[in-house]
């Protein structure tokens, strides 16, 4: 294993960030994954998994194992990390400029297009490299001046050129779930199976140029871009994992989630071994797009009528929402059949905040999916 360190500079007078980056196996000789934990970092699964990660990547390294590269960051955002207010952390957030640390990442298509235009070839392997090179210069030039975005900067300069994104969080309460690009589901369902997903959402674009997106898209959109006398295939699988809930921080899913990633990683190709059985899939691919979020339309106490995991049926009810001082009450239910795979863990909200996510089979939303 080489550990690689990587400043970053301090938005105030005093301070110190790092990241630090393991990477296993040997860079620049074939494949490579990246992997990432807790870019949210009050979602502390993931935190966990990577040890776990570590240690079998270690055992596989001895080995011999591990195809070309594996990048793991135990602690992708430390500046989110630090972030507590009277005693409560919120990592999912930027204190400085209230951004999303999962959004905002370079979209580099539209500069890749101008960039490689007349460069490519019919030969899919060298095209692979150019793009991937491209990629690498852009970023090298974005003027990231915010210790936010010089930390988005490496995150992305890291991933970009890895056939393989794991980025690793959690939702509120929840069962396991993923996100990934519409044209990487037939990659991504052995993932599924192996995980036991209850849900897998897909979208082309999803707003906000979240992370993974900002690593995949690239590879569909210049195909359609540069058309079929251009060889140019999905070079990169960019997969969102939502280990369940905030609070399902424990050995046994850690050790099994960290388990079910390595078995995945050997099903691609990434790890040497005997081949991997993939377990039927618990769902269906479908679309983000597809997604209900329950909205209250009052503020008040929620008592659910439905846990994640469960399948819900159009016009079943999900939540009463009652408000303490009048005592009225509404009950909201389903506009849509389909998994509900996540809740909020609060149990008074605002008028109008969305409290769960029910996954359909049929899209019907447009614009910024990831906006609920």
């Amino acid at each position: 294993m080489h550990v690689q360190h990587h400043p970053l500079p301090a938005s105030s007078a005093g301070q110190e960030y790092h990241l630090q980056s393991l990477h296993f196996g040997h860079q620049h000789s074939g494949k490579k994954t990246y992997i990432q934990a807790s870019l949210h970092a009050d979602e502390i699964p993931g935190m966990l998994v990577a040890q776990y990660l570590r240690q079998q990547l270690l055992d596989l390294e001895r080995t011999g194992a591990i195809q070309g590269e594996i990048v793991l960051l135990p602690v992708a955002n430390p500046l989110g990390l630090a972030q507590f207010m009277q005693g409560q952390p919120f990592g999912r957030f930027d204190f400085a400029t209230g951004v999303n640390f999962n959004r905002a990442y370079r979209n580099l298509v539209p500069q890749l297009k101008e960039k490689l235009a007349g460069k490519l070839s019919d030969n899919a392997s060298y095209n692979v490299r150019k793009v991937r090179q491209a990629c690498l210069e852009l970023l090298a030039q974005w003027p990231a001046v915010t210790t936010t975005d010089v930390l988005k900067k490496t995150l992305q300069t890291l991933a970009i050129d890895a056939d393989i994104v794991l980025d690793l969080h959690c939702d509120n309460e929840a069962v396991l779930h993923l996100y990934t690009g519409t044209p990487l589901a037939p990659q991504v369902q052995a993932l599924s199976g192996l995980m036991q997903a209850h849900a897998l959402l897909l979208a082309r674009d999803s707003g906000g140029n979240p992370f993974d997106e900002s690593c995949a898209r690239i590879w569909w959109e210049l195909a359609e871009h540069f058309g079929q006398e251009v060889a140019l295939p999905l070079a990169c699988t960019a997969i969102t994992v939502e280990l369940r809930s905030q609070v399902d921080v424990n050995h046994h899913y850690a050790q099994q989630d960290a388990s079910a990633l390595i078995q995945y990683l050997r099903h691609m190709g990434h790890i040497n071994g005997a081949p991997v059985e993939v377990p039927h899939a618990l769902c269906e691919a479908t679309p983000l797009a597809g997604v209900q979020p329950i909205q209250v339309p009052r503020a008040g106490i929620l008592v659910f009528h439905k846990q994640p995991g469960d399948t819900v049926l159009h016009g079943e009810p999900i939540v009463d929402v009652i408000d303490p001082v009048s005592g009225e009450q509404d009950t909201v239910c389903a506009n849509i059949s389909g998994k509900l795979f996540a809740r909020t863990a609060f149990r008074y909200v605002q008028r109008g905040t969305d409290v769960a996510k029910i996954a359909g089979s049929v899209a019907y939303r447009n614009g910024n999916l990831m906006a609920m």
